[in-house]
């Protein structure tokens, strides 16, 4: 009978040494694996971080460009810069979308080896309560007879005693293992949706690039590289855009809708948010020095707000609702009113329009949320460089209209508006 007890110790404690080690063994192979991928995802990371600050130098050569006299050589240079700008944006985008891959297998790999460990843990512990069981199966009396003293057969009821402990802590163990595996799953879920949205965005800088490097060859066409054919160009821009906003202008302040002022939230700063990660405002709302001395609003004040944004910046809805527009006057009218639009309505009584773009994102009838990417700063429509226009409406003012225009010989449509709905977006803006 003592043999029989011993040579059952014995299994238990070999059964115990081969689940540990099977288990030491696994994890070290694992281990090894994802401290290769993380090794990967920090040289990914040194990369991007390169990256960021040639992108960070083109954007000030850009700020540089920006202030200085307007000519055909400075477009051309900045032109250039926002090329190669857009260039390193898809090579940005590239990057994460490489890190977040190998994130994701390193989660797999994570969730792998806690679902192997819960398993081992769950046969290991089967199998030692069932020969703890085995070895229990004698009586207390039998067992003693067993051995020549008490201090033995204390001995080995210890042992099993202390495999029985082992047998709490790794249960213990597994649940922990099993949190810790759906927060691996949840983290990986994360990790594949933001995989999405990585891909769709560089499918996005794709597209800008392609756009500056068409308006640089289509600049270099119209103008065969003469400073004089240039600056004529640019004046009969002007000329258009003033005749096309004197019509509008006109045409608006005849409208006569029904406003109620209670309509709309009072001025507050908490109300919208900013559509651009970086605010550098160029030109406020109203009377300001660039409608006074160009006329380029047909004698109007400016009706919105500008913000500096090179192309291909991305432009976020500053509130949630619903799109109800989008369109592109240089269809029509080219260079002479907001090129590329998005309009959206909001819940609270008021509309805002974000202009100028280059890309568009979004359609008629969506639903978005605040902070969501509606589309990519441009130059389109008449824009003396690469910006963004952001107005604001009492939403009962304004609609979307189609109308034949006699300055562009063609039907434009464009959110038009009563002149006192127009509202002035920076006193509903955060405090700059």
């Amino acid at each position: 009978m003592l043999n029989l007890f011993l040579k059952k110790n014995h299994f238990i404690k070999y059964s115990l040494l081969l689940t540990f080690l099977f288990l030491f063994v696994f994890s070290f192979s694992e281990s090894a694996t994802v401290e290769e991928l993380q090794e990967q995802i920090s040289k990914i990371e040194e990369n991007k971080q390169q990256i960021e600050r040639e992108i960070a130098e083109y954007e000030a050569q850009l700020k540089t460009i920006g202030a200085q006299a307007t000519s055909l050589k400075n477009t051309i240079k900045s032109l250039d810069a926002t090329i190669n700008k857009n260039s390193l944006d898809i090579k940005l985008a590239q990057n994460k979308i490489n890190t977040t891959e190998l994130e994701i297998d390193r989660l797999s790999i994570d969730i792998g080896k806690n679902t192997e460990i819960i398993d081992k843990n769950t046969e290991a512990i089967i199998k030692l309560i069932r020969e703890v069981n085995m070895a229990g199966d004698n009586s207390l009396v039998e067992n003693f007879l067993a051995y020549n003293n008490l201090s033995e057969l204390w001995n080995e009821l210890e042992y099993i005693f202390q495999i029985q402990n082992d047998i709490r802590l790794k249960t213990i163990d597994t649940k922990n293992t099993k949190v810790e595996l759906e927060d691996n799953k949840d983290e990986a879920e994360e990790k594949k949706a933001e995989l999405i949205k990585l891909r769709s965005t560089l499918l996005d800088k794709q597209k800008v690039l392609e756009i500056s490097k068409k308006e640089k060859n289509t600049l270099l066409s119209q103008t065969k590289n003469s400073e004089t054919a240039y600056k004529k160009m640019l004046a009969e821009k002007q000329a258009l855009a003033e005749a096309f906003n004197k019509e509008l202008l006109l045409f608006e302040s005849e409208l006569k809708f029904v406003l109620d002022e209670n309509s709309v939230p009072s001025a507050n700063n908490n109300i919208l948010n900013w559509p651009l990660d970086k605010i550098r405002v160029t030109q406020k709302f109203g009377i300001t020095e660039f409608s006074k001395t160009t006329n380029a609003y047909g004698g109007g004040g400016h009706n919105g707000v500008d913000f500096a944004a090179i192309i291909g910046t991305p432009v976020k809805a500053s509130l949630s609702g619903v799109v109800k527009g989008v369109g592109d006057t240089d269809i029509v009218c080219r260079g002479a009113s907001y090129g590329k639009w998005v309009f959206i309505e909001h819940p609270n009584g008021l509309s805002t329009i974000y202009a100028h773009l280059s890309l568009i994102k979004v359609s008629k009838g969506q639903t978005i949320s605040t902070g969501d990417v509606i589309g990519y700063s441009g130059n389109t429509g008449f824009s003396t460089g690469p910006h963004l226009h952001f107005g604001l409406y009492n939403t009962q003012g304004v609609q979307i209209m189609s109308k034949k225009s006699s300055v562009c010989k063609g039907t434009y449509t464009i959110p038009v508006a009563d002149l006192r709905a127009y509202l002035d977006p920076l006193l509903y803006l955060p405090r700059l």
